[in-house]
């Protein structure tokens, strides 16, 4: 097991090295290859480290580098509800470590303010708070958009990626992958996608990553793995997990049932009363959910989880998740709904 706990007392050490540590305790989640510490600093403060081997530096930088100015820019109603990264003057402090194994990149947190996390399984009344509590979260996030920094990925680049490296680490499965890319290529065009609104999202709701309070109000939220500027759209099959009958489960699969719930039907009439969804957006509901098993599972799951997790997840889209997306999911259904 490499040494992640001295790379964070180097990277400390970096960032000020007149203040020490005292203990270093490991927080992350256990499915993640991320790395997650609460670093107790011998002054009685806390930090939080993220340590994250995947990837590219550059990407982990731009992706940390805009939510931190999200954090600072969005709007009062949310003024606190993502963690603030450590500066070092006036830039965001990043650590690089280098040897002849790994290459690692460290950032550290302030703490996030926890008030209380959702329960398991949400009642239809919280299923209905929760969509005008994200609509107005998304709201927020489109008002600053354009006072951020560009990001320099998009889907399209990720779903070509995968129709090269898909002939080498899946070549049984390939003409289902392809398939399934060639979908998506054709149908966000048609779609006109790129003609949407991009904001910032966090694709991995779930009720264990963000707070409410009494009220329902989203409080706080933590764990930016899967940051992107995209879409608005791109965040549905994730909340269509939260607001689900099934409720929050350790054992998971991502399967399509949750986005045909009569629940998540309720989410988006109450989402969509607050912050108006346009045809074409519920439409590309299906291909966001096509573009995550495609990309975060087949192409990245292998870096985002660990291998047990990873080869199941994986295992799941090709076998079952894939095969059945076009008759499970009903668009129809949902623009019905909305009466659009």
């Amino acid at each position: 097991m490499k040494n992640y706990k001295k790379i964070i007392r180097y990277a400390w050490h970096a960032y000020d090295h007149t203040r020490t540590i005292d203990r270093i305790t490991d927080i992350s989640a256990k499915v993640s290859t991320n790395h997650v510490y609460k670093v107790e600093l011998t002054d009685g403060n806390v930090v939080i480290a993220k340590l994250t081997i995947f990837g590219n530096f550059e990407s982990f930088a731009e992706d940390h580098t805009i939510i931190n100015v999200l954090a600072n820019n969005l709007p009062v109603r949310y003024g606190n509800f993502l963690s603030r990264a450590l500066m070092k003057g006036q830039n965001l402090f990043f650590h690089r470590y280098i040897d002849d194994k790994q290459d690692a990149w460290v950032i550290f947190y302030r703490p996030i303010h926890i008030v209380e996390n959702p329960p398991k399984k949400l009642k239809l009344k919280q299923v209905r708070q929760f969509g005008r509590e994200m609509a107005r979260f998304h709201k927020d996030c489109t008002l600053v958009s354009n006072t951020l920094p560009q990001s320099g990925r998009d889907m399209t680049t990720d779903v070509n990626a995968l129709l090269v490296s898909a002939r080498e680490d899946y070549p049984k499965h390939y003409p289902l992958i392809a398939k399934h890319c060639q979908l998506f290529l054709e149908n966000t065009f048609r779609i006109n996608v790129h003609g949407f609104k991009k904001i910032p999202i966090f694709v991995d709701w779930n009720i264990g990553n963000f707070s409410v309070d009494g009220d329902g109000m989203m409080t706080s939220r933590w764990d930016y793995d899967w940051f992107r500027m995209s879409t608005r759209v791109a965040d549905f099959y994730f909340l269509s997990r939260v607001v689900s009958k099934v409720g929050d489960k350790t054992v998971f699969t991502y399967e399509a049932d949750r986005l045909m719930e009569p629940r998540f039907i309720e989410f988006l009439k109450a989402y969509h009363k607050v912050f108006p969804l346009s045809r074409q957006e519920v439409l590309f509901i299906k291909e966001a959910y096509r573009f995550f098993l495609l990309n975060y599972v087949l192409r990245l799951g292998r870096y985002f989880f660990r291998p047990k997790f990873a080869k199941k997840l994986a295992r799941e889209v090709l076998n079952e998740h894939l095969i059945t997306l076009d008759e499970k999911i009903d668009t129809e259904r949902l623009l019905a709904a909305l009466r659009l």
